[in-house]
């Protein structure tokens, strides 16, 4: 055990014995505690790492591979993915017979981040690939039948769908009538039956049988990239290129679209990360001059730091801005696009801002429903999604936002929805829509999109509410706050946390490690902009840790902490490491508190 570490026991797998905290919630192990002395023993590994990993479900004979992940053992033959090595050939026969290749591109960071891979391997074989970036305000997600009249208008001769597609079935068949050929590169779900095109390599069709399901888009794009390679040498041409330059851009995709670091994306994001580090993109390098951040960087630079301002550029700005700048050679292009996307990001922020309040202030009329949707004229299309996150985590259930168009012609809803676990958002999604209430909805089992008639709202409330009810009622009982380890303040220091970071990179499927604290006083407690609570705990051997609990005053956290006053808490959260002016320093973030029962 590592110096000042203390384990507690459970009470039928409670942590520290609480069955309600301030925000409301149950504390449990992640981990099984009565198997924990024994994985540790048999891993060899400190209490804290074995803790880790089984909370994690890593089987005792896969920690050596979970924690030293290689590209060596982790990534599959592209072969195994169905119509990749189809999809390599084509591209290549357009490239060699000098015809016009167009990547049509979803807006967000994964589907940037796909295009700027191929767009980097593209002048690595002196071929310069088209881009099309769908306006998400004006044309919404994915491809259309006016998208793709455009693109045949202007003599493209190959469309390559990326991060979207799959499920595009009127747009694939108007471009089939239309003459267009069209690949498809994706990895949403999709119904039983793909829709029409020269190829469509996505490892979530029926009949893909790869198991490769949870790589994001610019983990399929990395797949395809070395489907290429291997194709170009076997037609005896030599790419100037290492695919592993750019294992950064199929990171910073697979982060911010928040797939499981599992399998292949565990491997891809540990390397991907070093080479994000290593500021060889100029864009990247662009964007965290204007960020203020400096390598190494983590999966929390990746994931909102970096992300939400690429992302912006789609939200609220142009569309295709992330993918260029992330793909450019251009330091001076690189910084004039990383200064707006910035800027943009934080006109962002505060549209955010003015949506959640009113949407807070709907949802509330909603607390006793298993999912919420709120709806109001004039909410934009690029911040909704955001704010759906932020009403599932403030009230524990699915939440779905729409923003109502009434000038467009016809008048249309869109709407973004994110989910907890065990609960199929998008599945639910495809249902409401094969009932004809959307004319578009589906995407991944914690987050999906719509378009509706706004007619159609109530119907479609009433659906949902009826649809997930079972589904949010077992996922709600089995709901609690999951404990990786219970610490003393004086374990806090450079071996904790490198103990820690070797069971990293963390993300999705690997859940940043949630730490609890027992007997702490509030010694120091104050507010902040934003509604956030600066504080420092202190136990009674005289250790202590500063730190901050942001949105206190949404989770009401702020006035446990404001009015502590000499109470013994018990307190969760997540430690984190800061390097500033050459001194490092671990902050404690805190998610929640429970007072100590004497």
């Amino acid at each position: 055990m590592l110096p000042g570490a203390s384990q507690h026991e459970p009470d039928e797998g409670l942590c520290l014995g609480i069955t309600r905290s301030v925000t409301g919630r149950k504390w449990t192990y992640r981990h099984d505690p009565g198997a924990l002395d024994s994985y540790a023993a048999a891993t060899g590994l400190p209490l804290l790492q074995a803790a880790l990993l089984l909370g994690r479900r890593v089987d005792e004979t896969d920690v050596e591979r979970f924690l030293n992940p290689t590209l060596k053992n982790s990534i599959p033959n592209p072969s195994d993915l169905k119509d990749a090595d189809k999809a390599a050939k084509l591209i290549l026969d357009h490239i060699a017979a000098g015809r016009r290749i167009t990547l049509f591109s979803d807006y967000d960071v994964d589907g940037g981040t796909s295009a700027a891979q191929l767009i980097r391997w593209g002048k690595a074989m002196d071929y310069t690939f088209g881009l099309y970036v769908p306006d998400r305000v004006k044309e919404g997600y994915g491809p259309s039948a006016a998208a793709f009249d455009q693109l045949k208008s202007e003599g493209v001769d190959l469309v390559v769908t990326l991060d979207c597609g799959a499920a595009a079935y009127d747009a694939l068949n108007h471009a089939d009538a239309i003459g267009l050929p069209v690949i498809v590169i994706d990895h949403h779900l999709m119904d039983h039956m793909p829709p029409p095109a020269l190829a469509l390599m996505n490892p979530n069709r029926q009949d893909d049988m790869s198991g490769q399901g949870h790589l994001a888009a610019a983990g399929v794009t990395f797949m395809l990239l070395i489907a290429l390679q291997r194709e170009a040498r076997a037609r005896g041409q030599q790419p100037d290129i290492d695919l592993k330059s750019l294992l950064g851009l199929t990171a910073l995709g697979t982060i911010c679209d928040v797939v499981p670091l599992r399998g292949v994306n565990r491997a891809l994001v540990r390397q991907g990360l070093k080479v994000l580090s290593s500021n060889r993109n100029v864009g990247i390098e662009a964007l965290a001059d204007v960020s203020s951040i400096a390598p190494p960087f983590t999966t929390y630079h990746a994931g909102f730091v970096l992300g939400p301002r690429i992302n912006a550029g789609g939200r609220i700005g142009r569309a295709d801005m992330g993918a260029e700048l992330l793909s450019t050679e251009n330091a001076q292009l690189a910084y004039a696009h990383a200064a707006e996307l910035d800027r943009v990001n934080q006109q962002r922020r505060q549209m955010q801002d003015g949506i959640l309040s009113e949407a807070l202030e709907l949802a509330q009329r909603q607390l006793d429903d298993p999912i919420i949707i709120v709806a109001m004229q004039d909410w934009h299309p690029g911040i909704i999604g955001i704010v759906a996150g932020r009403l599932k985590d403030r009230f524990g259930r699915p939440a779905i936002v729409i923003g109502v168009d009434n000038d467009s012609v016809p008048p249309v809803a869109k709407g973004s929805g994110r989910s907890i676990a065990g609960v199929d958002l998008g599945g639910a999604l495809a249902s409401a829509k094969a009932e004809g209430l959307l004319t578009s909805g589906g995407g991944h089992a914690m987050a999906g999109g719509l378009s509706m008639s706004p007619e159609h709202i109530d119907a479609f409330k009433a659906f949902m509410t009826h649809r997930l009810a079972d589904d949010v009622e077992a996922a709600l009982k089995n709901e609690s706050t999951k404990i990786d380890f219970v610490l003393t303040l004086s374990a806090i220091g450079k071996t904790l946390m490198q103990a820690i970071e070797i069971v990293g990179p963390y993300g999705a499927g690997n859940p940043q490690p949630t730490f609890a604290f027992s007997g702490v006083t509030v010694s120091f407690a104050k507010r902040t902009v934003g509604g956030h609570v600066r504080f420092t705990l202190s136990d009674s051997d005289g250790s202590s840790i500063s730190g901050i609990c942001f949105g206190a005053a949404e989770s009401c956290l702020d006035e446990a902490l404001l009015m502590a006053g000499p109470r013994k808490f018990h307190a969760i959260g997540r430690l984190k490491e800061n390097l500033w002016n050459g001194r490092r320093s671990i902050d404690f973030h805190l998610l929640d508190l429970a007072p100590e029962i004497a």
